[in-house]
């Protein structure tokens, strides 16, 4: 009978103290990381297999590049719609119609014998796989209160990393022994047992059986605070500081794509690496981009700790990373596939770091009600550069048989967008809405 007369004064520190609040949203954040694993892992199998296909299907460097930007192109319409999807059927069922289209299109990679067939293929996985980050940042949205989310976001967006390093210890392994089209249906399979998972436990949290109380209401004490009216996005494009996010996603996401999707082509072509030896140095750059995300995150609180303002502390920070990707464009003249793999390594540790500052600058700008929209805006114009990038990389490498030119684009890029990013929006300055 206690429990039941405390007052607000009593039940506000025992939340405080984190005592009998429960832990279910935290199960839901793992779900959410081992979907973010499996959407990684999906979307890196071709790149692997990329040398492999070049032997049985005749595919051209030229046709990989047209097929990457196949899925760049669709994942950049899928960001259009997927939110709005998830939005009007909830997470629970949209986040499953989501990972059916994705898993269904990795499996058919195993079905596929042509390019054309393969273009098709990436293309359809495009669609399924732009939903994954929309839905998991409405799931996120729902079942943490605002203190919490920044660190439930982080823990789903980690799991990008974690995929890029099973991929290339699960791919070589499955080929090797079955075959590159066992390759596409064991990583495609991780999909539909995850729908399952997702299917028996997940629930809203007014719904959930096994969510106390407490556990709500600590969810959901924010509430009020979290609302706001949603800004078109037509009245975003007009504003300065949204080209100030989106161009330096423009820019520099691209970069991403072309380590995920051209780095084991790069393995291969330089050192001669084939599919039982390619794991490891993608293991070990994939593992450095972990480390570089959680040091970037950490970067801009030690500089403020040093009496630097919170935003020039975010700047600073960004600056750190872009000037740390400069060297990269010695890659392509090394001959050391060592120095070759801490060069890269540093270059993918710079860009998850910088990426996270990036991505926490929307905030920086915007009211709460227009990150989610400014993001999208984003998003879409990172995936477009991206399309561009792996059309260019095809024809380059095909033509030149040289990935230097690739190097050179990366290693400049950053230091572009932090300049643009600056000339567009100095000092980070916040959008105030009218009410």
């Amino acid at each position: 009978m206690a429990d039941c007369v405390k007052s607000d004064k009593e039940e506000r520190a025992e939340l405080s103290t984190g005592t009998r609040i429960g832990r279910v949203r935290w199960t839901i954040c793992a779900m959410l990381f081992v979907a973010t694993s499996i959407n990684y892992m999906d979307r890196q199998v071709i790149a692997i297999l990329k040398p492999t296909l070049q032997h049985s299907i005749g595919m051209t460097d030229s046709d990989f590049g047209h097929i990457t930007a196949a899925f760049m192109i669709a994942y950049a319409l899928g960001l259009l719609i997927a939110g709005r999807f998830v939005d009007k059927v909830g997470t629970r069922i949209g986040y499953m119609v989501i990972m059916a289209i994705w898993s269904l299109s990795a499996m058919s990679h195993a079905l596929a014998n042509t390019v054309f067939e393969f273009g098709i293929a990436r293309f359809s996985l495009g669609i399924g796989e732009s939903g994954n980050f929309p839905a998991a940042i409405k799931t996120t949205a729902e079942w943490f209160p605002q203190s919490e989310r920044s660190l439930a976001t982080g823990i789903f967006n980690s799991g990008a990393n974690v995929g890029a390093i099973l991929a290339p210890i699960i791919v070589p392994w499955v080929t090797i022994r079955y075959g590159w089209h066992a390759a596409f249906l064991v990583t495609g399979g991780f999909s539909a047992l995850w729908i399952l998972w997702w299917f028996r436990n997940y629930r809203r949290p007014t719904d959930h059986p096994t969510l106390t109380g407490t556990e709500l209401r600590y969810i959901y004490e924010e509430a009020a605070e979290q609302m706001g009216p949603s800004t078109p996005w037509a009245k975003l494009l007009g504003l300065r500081q949204t080209w100030a996010f989106s161009i330096p996603k423009l820019l520099t996401d691209p970069i991403w794509w072309f380590y995920l999707f051209w780095m084991p082509s790069y393995f291969t072509a330089k050192f001669h690496l084939d599919l039982s030896h390619l794991g490891l140095p993608l293991v070990i750059v994939y593992s450095a981009s972990t480390i570089g995300s959680i040091a970037g995150g950490w970067l801009p609180e030690s500089f403020h700790r040093l009496g630097v303002s919170p935003t020039y502390a975010r700047l600073g920070a960004m600056l750190f990373c872009a000037c740390l990707v400069v060297p990269i464009f010695l890659v392509n003249y090394l001959h050391s596939e060592w120095i070759a793999i801490a060069l890269l390594s540093l270059a993918a540790a710079a860009h998850q770091g910088w990426s996270a500052n990036l991505y926490t600058t929307s905030s920086d700008m915007f009211p709460r009600s227009a990150v989610g929209s400014v993001n999208g805006i984003g998003g879409m114009a990172g995936a477009v550069g991206g399309a561009l990038l792996m059309n260019y990389a095809g024809y380059i490498v095909q033509l030149t048989h040289s990935y230097a030119s690739l190097f050179a684009i990366a290693a400049s890029a950053y230091l572009l967008a932090f300049f643009i990013m600056v000339l567009l929006a100095p000092g980070l300055k916040k959008v105030e809405f009218a009410a």
